[in-house]
């Protein structure tokens, strides 16, 4: 799958309240709150043309009972996927549409971190044009490779949320 780093687009945020219904009239009263995150929630921000979602539920062991109505609108569930206490789904392969981080209320941290790092992109435009530059060099570099892509931000993501949490917990 080709890496695509877009200038913003604006139905991005309308895509993520079409997508917030449909998880809301699955999970009902689990839900206590979802957040768009992740780079299409920063206006005028490029992007990966993935809408990412975090989803604050009250008790994350049922959410294994929703994966087949998951199913029925295209997410595939990948368990935790590499964060403890974490439901992770992904929607389309190719191209992939949405990204659901499912959390349970009680995971301060986890929960803290994605919206601190949105937020702190929200605020600080120096710092997300530093990011953008560098998810358009490593998808240049990287077009085919999600892996390398990845770990090419990596440490730039690592000091990015420990400021974004300093910031946002002021």
């Amino acid at each position: 799958m080709e890496i695509e780093v877009q200038h913003y687009q604006k139905q991005w945020p309308i895509l993520f309240e079409i997508e917030q219904l449909n998880i809301k009239a699955i999970l009902n009263e689990e839900v206590i709150k979802i957040h768009h995150i992740g780079s299409t929630a920063v206006e005028n921000l490029k992007a990966k043309p993935i809408i990412d979602m975090l989803v604050v539920v009250t008790n994350i062991e049922k959410i294994d009972d929703y994966n087949e109505l998951f199913m029925n609108l295209g997410y595939i569930s990948l368990g935790e996927n590499g964060i403890t206490g974490r439901r992770f789904f992904k929607k389309g392969e190719n191209p992939r549409t949405h990204h659901m981080h499912i959390f349970q209320q009680d995971k301060i941290y986890e929960i803290n971190r994605h919206i601190a790092v949105r937020d702190y992109l929200r605020k600080h435009d120096v710092i997300a044009r530093e990011y953008e530059n560098l998810k358009e060099q490593l998808a240049q570099q990287f077009p085919e490779d999600r892996q390398s892509y990845c770990d090419g931000k990596d440490s730039f993501m690592k000091k990015l949320e420990q400021d974004a949490l300093t910031w946002y917990l002021k």
